[in-house]
């Protein structure tokens, strides 16, 4: 089964778009469309392809596939456009600014009977996937606490270069909106959505409106904890820490470490007999699977979700709490308290508007 493919945007992701596709077995590229003329066309002539200045015209050639990656506020409007012509569709990540808008596109692709994915390609690397593995087998166990650090480095010449970039009208926000939707999404899909967050989001370093540094406490439904920070002024490694009753996973960077305790924590609090006795904790070695965690891998992965029927890995469906944890954050910064996820959906439409317009600002 051929699949024919369109690409709107022509930024810094589209390459990486365009050399997936151009690996997927059986995909044709039917045409690249931007608003920037000369990037498309520049885009379109490496890949062989049609370049266009207007997105409806290559949806006039009805593609199967459409590869939504230009700046988040547009993704709403061309993933509708994308399924009126009946396209199944990949957005760059995040879905959309706030949660309301991304109802919508999952609402629209149910009735277009389409698939919706998100591009959250770390879910795709070796280390991610392994540990998703042993905490669905239930060799973690039930959840007690997780620990999320991810820096974000970015120098102040990477805003500089696109004036979008963490404004509250081009983007929706800084380094939740830009680069800490992957940090988020790995959080939920590992531990699971929290309940609440209460979130702190700051503008510390970088010369923009939105914020740059973010931290929020968690909790979840059976009352497991969990912290995260995410910043875009401090470099290093990702380190990600999921204890479970009955394990522990520790992920730095591309390496994991497991550790299960004998007897599971549950059983040794209640039966051991000693103040300061703990249980034993036993080392395990896990084979990592296969993967590179790129956007090859996704789009491998989508074009096997429409040739077999079944979902994808990343569908937009479960790809939706990595936004409802971001838009919990900046709603807790701006209330002041814990925030229930799912969000409020108007208040936060209500602070997003306020925060466009001026009224508010980042603190």
């Amino acid at each position: 089964m051929r699949l024919r493919y369109g690409v709107i945007g022509a930024g810094v992701v589209a390459p990486l778009h365009l050399e997936a596709i151009a690996a997927v077995d059986d995909a044709q590229l039917v045409g690249i469309s931007a608003l920037n003329r000369e990037a498309a066309a520049t885009l379109a002539q490496g890949a062989g392809t049609e370049a266009f200045a207007d997105h409806r015209e290559l949806l006039a050639l009805r593609p199967d596939v459409v590869v939504v990656c230009t700046p988040h506020p547009s993704h709403p409007a061309l993933t509708a456009e994308a399924l009126e012509v009946g396209a199944h569709v990949l957005v760059e990540k995040p879905l959309a600014p706030q949660v309301r808008e991304a109802d919508a596109m999952i609402e629209a692709a149910d009735r277009a009977s389409r698939l919706l994915g998100v591009c959250f390609q770390q879910r795709f690397r070796p280390v991610i996937a392994a540990a998703r593995e042993l905490v669905v087998s239930g060799r973690v166990g039930e959840l007690v606490r997780v620990s999320v650090v991810e820096p974000w480095y970015r120098p102040q010449s990477y805003y500089a270069a696109a004036g979008w970039r963490g404004t509250w009208e081009g983007e929706g926000g800084g380094v939740l909106m830009n680069q800490a939707p992957h940090t988020l999404d790995l959080l939920c899909h590992l531990a699971g959505p929290p309940a609440t967050a209460w979130g702190v989001s700051r503008r510390r370093s970088q010369p923009m409106e939105a914020e740059d540094t973010a931290t929020a406490l968690l909790e979840f439904g059976n009352g497991a904890l969990g912290t995260l920070a995410v910043s875009t002024t401090e470099p290093g490694p990702q380190r990600i820490e999921l204890v479970g009753d009955r394990g522990r996973i520790e992920i730095s960077g591309e390496t994991l470490a497991f550790q299960r305790f004998e007897p599971s924590l549950s059983a040794h609090l209640a039966t051991a007999t000693g103040m300061f006795d703990q249980p034993e904790i036993v080392s395990e070695s896990i084979e990592l699977p296969p993967g590179r965690g790129d956007h090859r891998d996704v789009h491998e992965d989508f074009a096997a979700a429409i040739r077999t029927g079944r979902a994808p890995r990343v569908p937009a469906r479960d790809a939706l709490w990595s936004l409802e944890l971001a838009n919990a954050i900046v709603l807790s910064t701006h209330s002041g308290r814990a925030v229930p996820l799912p969000v409020d959906r108007d208040a936060y439409a209500t602070l997003l508007a306020d925060l466009r317009s001026g009224k508010v600002s980042t603190p």
